[in-house]
């Protein structure tokens, strides 16, 4: 069908007043700002009319969260994909791990040797290649209607680049995958490959705070 899409939604702001980085750490749920975003994240994909069917969430608490106003508005159960989960990062758990700081922990040292994999956290080209595995699954468990994803910052950008055909290194600070934006992708029937036809950013004027994202 050429209205079958797959939509990566990410979650929407997490209360994280410490500012660490939570990566996969348990307790991180929503703010109440974040659970309003996913809602009007849901809302939004109400109005255009998409014509979901399926849904998946990464099984952290702020994607699960986050799934839950689209389950109820669209009448669908959350199914668990583990897949599509945050990235592992060594710097888990500590505050101003995005900064100069962190060369005053010498025990973090060995993890920086070289950005491009990355040293610290789980390959760039292993989080891609879960990430479609898990699209391609969708896909073809879906028979008709769209499927909507959620997830998280890191894995959303990083199968962005991929199926873009761009390299995976980049400056974390110029993502463009906002708190409950919403990435669509179809399928090129001639190729099989997911291309990219869309970005949409519900909660642009909401002052949110993105900081703990690995």
């Amino acid at each position: 069908m050429t209205e079958k899409r797959i939509h990566l939604i990410r979650h929407g702001e997490v209360y994280n007043p410490e500012g660490v980085l939570y990566e996969r750490l348990p307790g991180f749920n929503l703010s109440d700002r974040g659970r309003a975003m996913a809602r009007r994240t849901a809302e939004t994909l109400v109005a255009a009319q998409t014509p979901l069917t399926r849904l998946y969430a990464s099984p952290l608490e702020r994607a699960q969260q986050s799934a839950q106003p689209i389950s109820e508005l669209f009448e669908l159960p959350i199914h668990p994909e583990p897949r599509i989960i945050e990235a592992g990062n060594r710097f888990r758990g500590r505050r101003n791990f995005d900064s100069a700081r962190v060369l005053l922990q010498p025990q973090m040292w060995r993890y920086l040797y070289n950005p491009r994999i990355p040293s610290w956290g789980e390959p760039y080209v292993d989080m891609a290649q879960r990430m479609i595995e898990a699209m391609d699954e969708a896909w073809a468990a879906t028979d008709s209607g769209d499927v909507a994803l959620v997830s998280h910052q890191l894995p959303i950008w990083t199968v962005h680049r991929y199926l873009a055909g761009e390299k995976l290194y980049h400056d974390a600070r110029k993502r463009r995958c906002a708190l409950s934006s919403v990435t669509t992708f179809e399928r090129d029937d001639s190729t099989g490959v997911f291309v990219e036809v869309g970005y949409r950013d519900p909660n642009s004027g909401v002052d949110a705070i993105d900081e703990g994202a690995v």
